[in-house]
């Protein structure tokens, strides 16, 4: 199998190199690289790129995640998350390649508290959000085979997440905030890129949009409260100054991109494609920790 991978540095794009490698000959490419084009704000260079190297199978691990910067970046932000993929699906269309790409839980409006399915409306609060719904809707104007894994809460080992961030905190302060009245799954990216190369072992059980997130919910709060927990039993000569640390709501964070409230995401549909069961999100964070401590 030929792959072509997007965004071989980010979060996801690293996990993917690991788990893509034994499915075939796999050109891991970043926006800097320079023997092909994988910059997706260069729109005729990853067209070029797609029709020189004729891959089977595209897998777009790229993307515009800055949700803030977005609100007063809307052009970049567009190219990036709704141009870029609509581009990548007319290109592998034109060889009948397959194209795998990510998607997020932000295309919703996060009302309610019933785990999204796919087929529910969509409704994004963000320029975000907004943008990758568009991203999703070109691929889908464009006709070639693709599957969309829409996930929530990506954390990985490589650069920063949450819990590097909530185990620095606790070491410098004595009292910490953090919000409680948004719910979701943390996911690793490693948990993605495991169910990537699932996919594509099993290659005609997918097609079409697809939510992808570890099984089981929390807050951030106690996405919070678990790490440090978890991390003090992992490595106990570990010094903390944390005292408290207080749940508040969202409106105690204002920023410039509004974010959902109800970022839960039913599984149902993938695990029954794939016959497979998502670990609980508590495993996967275990994992991560037991790496960065």
């Amino acid at each position: 199998m030929k792959i072509l991978l997007l965004g071989k540095n980010g979060q996801v794009g690293w996990e993917l190199q690991r788990s893509l490698a034994p499915l075939g000959e796999v050109l891991a490419l970043d926006r800097n690289s320079t023997s092909h084009c994988g910059d997706l704000a260069n729109l005729e260079g990853l067209a070029e790129t797609v029709r020189v190297f004729r891959p089977q199978v595209v897998v777009n691990a790229a993307a515009y995640t800055a949700v803030d910067k977005a609100e007063s970046d809307q052009t970049t932000a567009h190219v990036v998350n709704a141009m870029a993929p609509e581009v990548l699906s007319r290109a592998c269309a034109a060889i009948d390649a397959l194209l795998v790409h990510y998607s997020t839980d932000y295309v919703f409006d996060g009302s309610g508290q019933t785990p999204w399915i796919e087929t529910v409306a969509t409704g994004p609060l963000n320029v975000y959000g907004r943008s990758k719904l568009a991203g999703e809707q070109g691929i889908a104007k464009q006709g070639a085979r693709h599957v969309i894994f829409r996930t929530s809460w990506v954390y990985g080992t490589e650069g920063g997440n949450f819990a590097k961030t909530m185990l620095r905190l606790a070491q410098e302060r004595e009292k910490m905030a953090v919000i409680n009245d948004q719910f979701g799954a943390p996911t690793g990216a490693a948990l993605l890129a495991d169910i990537t190369a699932l996919s594509l072992q099993q290659s005609q059980a997918l097609s079409g949009i697809y939510h992808l997130a570890a099984a089981g919910e929390t807050t951030w709060h106690a996405y919070a409260e678990y790490v440090l927990q978890t991390a003090k039993q992992f490595k106990p000569d570990i010094e903390y100054k944390v005292k408290e640390v207080a749940a508040v709501p969202t409106s105690e964070f204002p920023t410039p991109a509004q974010r959902p409230l109800n970022s839960r995401l039913n599984c149902s549909k993938l695990q029954q494609a794939l016959q497979c069961q998502l670990p609980d999100w508590q495993k996967g964070v275990d994992n991560m920790l037991s790496k960065i401590l």
